[in-house]
């Protein structure tokens, strides 16, 4: 019989989705059948599934984690910001089309039906499904219609244990405060609560755990030491990237409004011999770079607007002058070119503009989404590469007869005469060790790693870490058997 229980936060990024992650590592390698699930989720930085749909990435890191293929049922609800107030809706791994915060509102009641859905056919299929809550359920203002939170544990018949995380200060009110302002309905799902991202001897939180319990009532499952490693694993939210210092190889990557997959980084940053750096708005390219990295992006025309209102455009005119390298993907490819048409207004208002003007191709977008894994192949090297398409739009024009990769007997990709200037559409090529030995070598960096193995070994340790710091016999103990199961 299937049980399940939901990871709630007293707040955004309070470490929910690698505790998950973690959880199901552990609990997978004690035998079970585990299966993630998180009924919304908003990011751009989605992952693509086996069976050609979106999901947030967080959730195919779980999956990968619980040793199963990732699917559109684990993320039923994607959220995709396009603007203030506005974003793409995922549905079930297909877009739904596009809608401002007020009309999201009105849909609820349908979305939780997917969501629901979707959560039964994974109960179907495992002993245990981990629930990864969204946000705050102490943001009541939200609970009419919720279905990330509270509204979905009690339509689904679900527990919860509600995660604090001590590192941003005020743990005790994080989690006393959230009891203060739940209705009694919502307090009666919960059944324990755990600290997070504790830095230091835990012993000496020995006191303020126990006050947390004795004025919630709530048992503890745990005071989890900070997570060191952490940073190894692919992240999911903006919030979550930054600068890693390395070597000499210095690589910038001008931070877009609207970055999308940018997983692309999670490689690079992992080298040792690798400077990956972050640039903020209001701050230049540096000049000392050897290649400037333009990722993805949800809205690859504002992004481009977004990029010449920080003078980035001449930043990377005179990059390219200096004999520095660039690579744009997805979104970035887009913007390298030498136009952008949008016809339809699928990626805003419709028109026309100009591109970078480094890549001798043309954009045109339209209505048809490419969703898709592939599989790779390097050129001229022939080194194997997995990665995926994940995007609005066709790319064409004379650059594109120096494509650089080829998927399945076709071109892709295209680069300058002299080749320092490239774009694809494919992303994940820098997961491949060797493709990305053979790339790096032109910076005179060496590879050093094997990443997709470093990732294994590092959910390994972090389900280690949680059996050491958590109560997993009794955090197992308290998930049930949910209402549809």
């Amino acid at each position: 019989m299937v049980r399940s229980i939901m990871i709630q936060g007293t707040g955004s990024n309070v470490g929910k989705s690698v505790l998950v992650a973690g959880l199901a590592r552990a609990y997978t390698r004690r035998g079970l059948n585990v299966a993630p699930f998180k009924p919304q989720n908003m990011s751009n930085n989605a992952a693509v599934t086996e069976n050609g749909g979106e999901i947030g990435r967080a959730q195919a890191l779980q999956a990968r984690a619980a040793q199963r293929p990732a699917h559109t049922d684990m993320n039923p609800i994607l959220l995709k910001p396009e603007t203030d107030t506005g974003a793409q809706i995922i549905v079930q791994g297909k877009r739904a089309g596009t809608m401002q915060a007020g009309d999201y509102r009105k849909n609820k009641a349908d979305l939780l039906a997917a969501a629901l859905q979707s959560f039964d056919r994974l109960c179907a299929d495992a002993d245990l499904v981990l629930i990864e809550g969204a946000g705050s359920p102490a943001e009541t203002n939200l609970r009419p219609g919720d279905i990330a939170n509270m509204g979905f544990a009690s339509a689904a018949g679900v527990p919860v244990i509600l995660v604090g995380d001590i590192h941003r200060g005020g743990v005790i009110a994080q989690i006393v405060g959230t009891q203060a302002v739940l209705d009694h309905d919502d307090l009666a799902l919960i059944r324990g609560f755990a600290v997070n991202r504790f830095k230091g001897d835990v012993s000496l939180f020995d006191e303020g755990r126990d006050d947390i319990a004795n004025r919630t009532g709530w048992p503890c499952l745990g005071v989890v030491p900070w997570f060191h490693d952490a940073w190894k694993l692919p992240a999911e939210d903006m919030m979550d990237i930054r600068s890693h210092r390395g070597g000499a190889c210095k690589i910038a990557v001008p931070q877009l409004e609207r970055m999308a997959n940018f997983d692309d980084l999670d490689p690079l940053s992992a080298e040792p011999g690798v400077t990956v750096e972050i640039i903020p708005s209001g701050q230049a390219l540096p000049g000392d770079a050897d290649l400037v990295l333009l990722p993805g992006s949800k809205s690859t025309i504002g992004d481009l607007a977004y990029f010449r209102a920080q003078g980035w455009d001449i930043d990377l005119q005179a990059h390219v002058r200096r004999g520095g390298h660039v690579l744009g993907l997805c979104g970035g490819y887009q913007m390298l070119g030498q136009s952008i048409s949008d016809p339809l207004g699928v990626d805003g208002a419709a028109g026309a503009v100009k591109g970078l003007g480094l890549l001798d191709v043309d954009t045109v977008m339209d209505g048809q989404k490419q969703v898709t894994q592939r599989q790779a192949t390097a050129l001229p090297g022939g080194e194997p590469v997995t990665g995926y398409e994940i995007h609005m739009g066709r790319t064409q024009g004379p650059d594109c007869d120096r494509a650089w990769l080829e998927i399945d007997g076709r071109p892709e990709g295209a680069a300058s005469a002299n080749g320092r200037i490239r774009g694809s559409y494919l992303h994940g090529v820098f997961s491949s060790d060797p493709f990305r030995a053979s790339y790096l070598r032109q910076f005179g960096a060496a590879s050093s790693i094997t990443y997709e193995d470093d990732v294994e070994r590092t959910l390994d340790a972090l389900a280690a870490h949680l059996e050491k710091h958590m109560d997993l016999d009794l955090l197992l103990s308290l998930a049930q058997t949910p209402k549809g199961g």
